[in-house]
């Protein structure tokens, strides 16, 4: 069973508020979950992001694997580091 940290949508149409849970990475995006971790909320400014931060370190050293917009607020809030930007891969080889 694969765990994501992600989004789930919740609120009106044009007024999203999201939570941030923990899910098996099968289940559908407002399906059920297994754990609640906080909420973020785009349409404030700045963007609101609640997290209780003991879970989420828990999570994440269960082997969680955060989605590419869960990892920016985990970053945001200080609880991963942000990746190293890669250089793109060069060709070694000389072309005739």
């Amino acid at each position: 069973m694969s765990v994501k940290i992600r989004l789930t949508r919740l609120g009106d149409k044009k007024s999203p508020f999201y939570r941030i849970i923990v899910t098996d990475s099968r289940k559908a995006r407002d399906g059920e979950y297994i754990d609640k971790l906080g909420t973020f909320n785009p349409l404030v400014e700045p963007a609101e992001i609640i997290l209780d931060e003991e879970k989420t370190k828990k999570w994440l050293a269960n082997g969680a694997q955060p989605t590419e917009t869960a990892k920016t607020l985990l970053v945001k809030k200080g609880l991963m580091q942000p990746e190293k930007a890669r250089a793109p891969k060069t060709d070694t080889k000389k072309k005739k």
